[in-house]
């Protein structure tokens, strides 16, 4: 263990610890018993490897540089000296602006414990060269290089070099190095190659450094080489790691670059570029994206409430079942996967069960269908901000190249929520109006989180700035108002001048900016005499459920047409409703008289609706008029049924009721199901539901933890590190007998204790149930246990709250 950076971390007051594990949070799950544990989990190479993945390109340039100017990790970089390194990778017009941005560099790089030390001596924390490969596209040290290669070979290569000069006593690779690294020597070997070696140098100046190259072991001096890569190979400037592999030795690339570390580096973010919107416009038309997809995930509810899809035995939804409910929602095919996901992920549908279940609405459904449009908008866009799926998936094929469907277990992307957030948070941070471009939202995204930058996470950017804009959170592709405030930590985000009004929006919930901007919801249509009824806006919640019971949509766009037929008003009349019922309230949300046409409808399919009914037996059926059971008796498409009359109002069906009602309706009949009691069966589109699940959704994961769980955390860290700093002996427990309190005042007292750091006299309970004095600095208490230095044992120890019979103070 690096005993300077163990002792640099130590010295570190508690706001500053506090910082690196809020920003780190990995470093205290679980707490660490004392500082060498911290710094034995700050430095291993998964944590380390995760702090360098948090910096933006600016700062893991600042890294880089302090990798390659100093030889090891003891090594010590003054902060003028690293100053002068960076500004000679800037352009030079950008290196009189550099003190402010690589200040804030290296201060954020000690906050996260990357570099410690004084401007006088900046090194680099233990592990992290161990996980930097090839930084800022160089190659390995030659020392490293040639380590490894015969000796005799390596001491000709100095012989070349030198031109016959003699040698030291060193190692033969750490002197071959020791040429390299000084430039002089370096430039006189270029002038000695030809322009083609050259330019294959120039290839491998900035990376990668690697290169292949057959029988790269071969043997060759300055006198027989004869090729341009022979020429380099002869004179150390290019190396052989392997049969056919050579790379280029860090210290030549550093001279061909012309002792920069890095090309063209610049501290600040690439602009956001792309078309200007009127913010007002985009405002509306995400608002009005945000109502049609409520309006969407309800209209698959209501469909999925009576003709639930099953549920594949691999998981997810079966493609005939996902086309059938894109045809029902009239929207693409990518639309309709999303609207499916999210859903799920707001828990508005579930399975019934893992494998052959169905796919129905929850009981959460109930309750969030009667809340306000804005409402229901705002539970929909959390639950696919914090979701960790990703729908556009839908329609791929995995490793396996098995087909990722709907609602399949393998649309899950760890990367997902983090990537949808940093996108979304690179659009608030672009001007008003500005609508970026994809590929500047990339570049910035690469610029933020420079080792994080692949296929696969430009892949989720493009999915999510597709998806934000069909939520509404985006219109025209500008952030909405409303949108900003969703994100977490945006309030100042919401506060932005409205050019049309002149006045700033003050912070609020992103409904209640939502509310505002929504289309108003309309109470009435149009009757025609055609049978239908024009919907001239969206209608409200419940004569939308109702007109969608009673008619079928025949078009939609800004108006709604709906067509009244046979079967439509067959459904309404299943659903409970009477003729008298459904002439009312149509009479009640018609600014036009009732046509007579469908006045007709209406009463015609009522006077018929119910005169039939049918039981169980197989199935029975029953009608008042023995003329009727005629007929059908008579029917040559009844014949599958196998009827049998057994009274004159009477026949008998081996077939199932449900059979026997589905077959009389498809040649024309009008029956309903009745129960065992005679009573007539009502059925109800909404009465499917299944359970919520009960796993909860993760958090974003972005604010970081709890500064009280922070600020315990460092507090047990302190303690146990005194503990194992001072190998205190265990003190003898205090005379008398054991305090008891009141439960309430206990945990009162242990808070306040906590809080001020003091030292508190407690009775135990042991797994025996004898009562015990212990003498306790405590840290922190969550979960019904209390986390404390424990005096009487000299070790940290967790102790059950409910064993603790009182609390006294140390006299």
């Amino acid at each position: 263990m690096n005993t300077d950076f163990t002792k640099w971390l130590r010295g570190l007051p508690d706001d500053r610890l506090r910082a690196l594990v809020a920003a780190r949070p990995e470093l205290i799950t679980p707490v660490p018993a004392h500082l060498e544990g911290l710094v034995l989990r700050a430095t291993s190479p998964s944590a380390t490897g995760r702090a360098l993945d948090r910096l933006n390109r600016f700062a893991l340039a600042v890294v880089e540089t302090l990798l390659v100017m100093t030889v090891d990790d003891q090594a010590g970089l003054t902060y003028a000296g690293l100053h002068e390194a960076v500004a000679r990778s800037m352009p030079p017009g950008d290196a009189s602006e550099l003190d402010g941005p690589l200040r804030e560099a290296v201060d954020r790089l000690r906050m996260l414990a990357l570099v410690y030390g004084s401007d006088k001596a900046l090194r680099l924390a233990p592990g992290v060269r161990d996980v930097s490969e090839a930084p800022a596209g160089l190659g390995p040290p030659a020392a490293e290089v040639f380590r490894h290669h015969p000796p005799e070979r390596v001491e000709e290569l100095i012989q070349a070099i030198r031109r016959g000069r003699a040698g030291r006593e060193e190692a033969v690779a750490e002197r071959l190095a020791g040429l390299l690294a000084e430039g002089s020597v370096v430039e006189r070997l270029l002038g000695d190659i030809g322009p083609q070696a050259r330019a294959a140098l120039d290839e491998l100046a900035w990376g990668p450094p690697t290169g292949r190259l057959p029988n790269a072991r071969r043997e060759v001096s300055v006198a027989t080489a004869q090729s341009p890569i022979e020429q380099l190979l002869a004179r150390g400037l290019l190396a052989a790691t392997g049969e056919e592999s050579v790379v280029l030795p860090r210290e030549v690339a550093l001279v061909l670059r012309g002792g920069r570390v890095h090309r063209d580096l610049r501290p600040w973010a690439p602009p956001l570029d792309g078309a200007e919107r009127d913010q007002d416009l985009a405002d509306r038309t995400a608002a009005s994206q945000a109502f049609s997809f409520v309006r969407t995930v309800e209209e698959l509810c209501e469909h999925w409430s009576v003709d639930p899809p099953g549920t594949l035995r691999t998981g997810g939804l079966a493609v005939r079942d996902l086309k059938k409910t894109t045809q029902v929602l009239d929207v693409p095919e990518w639309i309709t996967a999303l609207v499916i996901e999210v859903a799920q992920a707001a828990g508005l549908i579930a399975s019934t069960a893992p494998v052959d279940g169905e796919w129905l609405p929850t009981t959460a459904y109930d309750g969030w269908r009667v809340k306000a449009t804005e409402d229901r908008w705002e539970v929909l866009a959390t639950a696919w901000l914090a979701s960790d799926r990703v729908p556009g998936l839908v329609g791929e094929r995995d490793d396996r190249d098995r087909l990722l469907n709907v609602l399949h277990p393998e649309l899950r992307r760890p990367a997902a929520a983090e990537v949808r957030l940093r996108t979304l948070r690179v659009l608030v941070s672009a001007e008003p109006g500005l609508a970026p471009s994809p590929e500047s939202v990339r570049e910035r995204l690469a610029f933020e989180q420079p080792r994080r930058r692949s296929g696969y996470r430009d892949q989720l950017v493009e999915f999510t700035l597709r998806e934000a804009e069909q939520l509404g959170l985006t219109g025209l592709g500008v952030m909405s108002v409303f949108g900003r405030r969703l994100l977490p930590g945006s309030v100042r985000a919401a506060e932005r001048p409205s050019p049309a009004r002149g006045r700033v929006i003050p912070p609020s919930t992103p409904a209640e900016l939502l509310a505002p901007l929504l289309p108003e919801p309309v109470d009435h249509v149009v009757l025609q005499a055609d049978l239908t009824a024009v919907a001239p806006g969206p209608l409200t919640s419940e004569l939308g459920r109702w007109l969608a019971l009673a008619a079928d949509i025949e078009s939609k766009g800004g108006a709604t047409v709906y067509r009244f037929g046979e079967s439509s008003i067959r459904r309404a009349l299943d659903a409970g409703s009477s003729a008298d019922d459904l002439v009312a309230m149509l009479e009640r949300h018609s600014t036009t008289p009732v046509p007579q046409p469908l006045h007709y409808l209406v009463t015609d399919v009522a006077r018929r609706h119910g005169r039939i009914r049918v039981g169980s037996a197989g199935a029975y059926v029953r009608c008042d008029d023995p003329s009727v059971l005629d007929e059908m008796m008579a029917d040559k498409r009844a014949t599958p049924l196998r009827l049998r009359r057994l009274a004159p109002t009477v026949i008998a069906s081996r077939s199932s009721r449900v059979v026997v009602v589905d077959s009389l309706r498809a040649i024309g009949y009008s029956p309903v199901a009745e129960s065992s009691e005679g009573d007539v069966l009502v059925t109800r589109t909404d009465s499917k539901r299944t359970e919520r699940p009960s796993a909860t959704r993760p958090g974003l994961g972005v604010s970081g933890p709890d500064a009280d769980l922070v600020a315990a955390a460092v507090r047990a860290i302190r303690a146990g590190d005194e503990a194992h700093l001072a190998r205190r002996h265990p003190v003898p427990a205090p005379d008398g007998q054991v305090p008891r309190t009141p439960s309430t005042g206990t945990i009162v007292a242990l808070q306040e204790a906590i809080r001020q750091g003091s030292r508190v006299w407690i009775g135990y309970l042991d797994s025996q149930g004898h009562a015990t004095s212990r003498i306790l600095e405590p840290a922190r208490m969550e979960g019904g246990y209390l986390t404390a230095y424990d005096e009487t044992r000299a070790a940290v120890h967790r102790f059950a709250l409910h064993r603790i019979t009182g609390i006294a103070d140390v006299n």
